[in-house]
């Protein structure tokens, strides 16, 4: 058999190992032998065996003392003792001290061949649902949500941490970093991942509007409602509600919705009942919600009440790292979707995207890759095919050259500068160590005045 399990026969009669070593090689088994404890540990050291029979009284070291140091390096190991005087204490000992059962000498073969394979078969059960764990424990992500920077691996982190808590949760970014994708990962790694998550952009609605978006409406309760209505809040119960633009709503549904998120009951528009739903509540906000709390444009409790975890997303032009993993991801969407053979993108495309400095965020790429994939004329994205804006802007930021140094040293003093020339943070940011970062400033001659 391929990869064959192996088995360490550990007894101090010669005769008896040896009759177990021809009989579980000939089964299909890798069997190896040891004399006593000692050498079975040495054995041990350098490779590790699917299943142990052993002796229980051998010289030194018994059978049961070598069970639990063999226990105390691989929990996972099945041990089978073998005894010639069998009593209740002993195998109560060996089956309390992690033994998988314990046989009789004289040895009958069939039945300890009965128990190796199914010790065998359970220690496989074991690793595979171990495994499996491990699999279920890795962060749920929705496809768009891309990025291996140590930015956003932290992102995953705080996700894989926040998810499973009913916790009120905020997400900080500027306009298109995918705070709703966040949102939604989540949404789907936690308990309430078989209810739906509903999203709603408060600052896409009117005040009117916006009330009966979120809790609904009764039939006639204005001018056009010819029929009830469920609200958002309602169409959330056993999910997630996601409140995008949060700091955009007026202050009178501000009182409205520090009820709700308080007490999870609420009234349709126009009606009496009082409605009940479960629901999670993940709030996002592109701008500083302290500002707005100074000002007294948005309520200091309901704003205590919504900030109990945070998870701030960088803007695109602090993660370039993940530039061409979202290029590539949207330039396969888009081909697929367009039926285009586009399977490229050029190195000189691929540097400008890369240093082009993102106002719009992954949005903005997103619609530049379409852009290209709908203008492109052969299967490689080039330069021209990107939008004019910004390959202009490429152009500009680098004073008219196009080499990659020129770039590297405007992007690098550009960094510097919004660090303060803190290099600890400069070189954070860049993804470079200190050493790299003074070696590049001394090679372009970068002084704290340059801009």
């Amino acid at each position: 058999m391929s990869n064959r399990e192996k088995i360490l026969i550990v007894d101090d009669e010669k005769i008896v190992r040896e009759s177990l070593f021809h009989w579980f090689e000939e089964e299909g088994y890798e069997v190896d032998t040891a004399e006593d404890g000692e050498a079975a540990l040495r054995k041990y050291e350098n490779t590790r065996y699917d299943l142990l029979l052993v002796d229980m009284k051998m010289p030194g070291m018994s059978g049961l003392e070598l069970l639990n140091k063999i226990k105390e390096i691989d929990k996972e190991s099945v041990i089978i003792l073998i005894t010639a005087f069998a009593s209740v204490p002993t195998a109560i000992a060996a089956l309390k001290n992690g033994a998988y059962d314990y046989v009789t000498k004289p040895v009958d073969p069939d039945e300890l061949a009965h128990l190796v394979k199914k010790g065998l078969e359970q220690r496989a059960l074991k690793i595979e649902n171990l495994q499996l764990k491990e699999k279920i424990e890795e962060i749920i992500r929705p496809d768009n949500l891309i990025g291996e920077s140590y930015q956003m691996k932290k992102i995953y982190e705080l996700v894989r941490t926040v998810a499973p808590a009913d916790t009120t949760v905020m997400i900080r970014g500027e306009s298109g970093t995918g705070k709703e994708l966040v949102a939604k990962a989540i949404h789907i790694n936690s308990k309430r991942k078989y209810f739906p998550i509903i999203p709603v952009n408060c600052g896409a609605l009117a005040e009117s509007i916006l009330e009966s978006e979120l809790f609904g409406h009764e039939k006639g309760a204005f001018t056009g409602a010819q029929y009830k209505r469920k609200g958002k809040f309602e169409m959330a119960d056993g999910g997630t509600i996601f409140l995008d633009e949060i700091g955009s709503i007026s202050l009178k549904m501000q009182i409205e919705l520090l009820r709700v998120i308080e007490t999870k009951q609420f009234n349709r528009v126009g009606g009496n009942e009082l409605i009940k739903s479960d629901f999670r509540i993940i709030i996002a906000s592109n701008g500083p919600l302290e500002e707005l709390v100074k000002s007294g444009k948005f309520r200091e409790d309901l704003y205590y009440r919504l900030n109990v975890f945070t998870i701030v997303i960088p803007p695109l032009r602090e993660r370039r790292d993940d530039i061409p993993l979202l290029v590539n991801f949207f330039l396969n969407k888009f081909s697929i979707a367009m039926n285009k053979p586009v399977i490229h993108v050029s190195k000189e495309a691929m540097d400008f995207l890369i240093n082009y400095n993102w106002p719009g965020n992954v949005r903005e790429l997103e619609n530049a890759i379409e852009r290209a994939v709908v203008v492109g004329k052969t299967s490689s994205i080039i330069v021209d095919d990107l939008p004019f804006h910004v390959s202009s802007a490429i152009l500009e930021a680098n004073d008219g050259s196009k080499s990659l140094s020129s770039v590297e040293k405007k992007y690098i003093l550009k960094i510097l500068n919004e660090n303060h020339w803190n290099i600890s943070r400069s070189a954070q940011v860049l993804e470079i160590d200190r050493v790299t970062l003074y070696n590049k400033i001394n090679k372009y001659n970068l002084r704290k005045n340059d801009y």
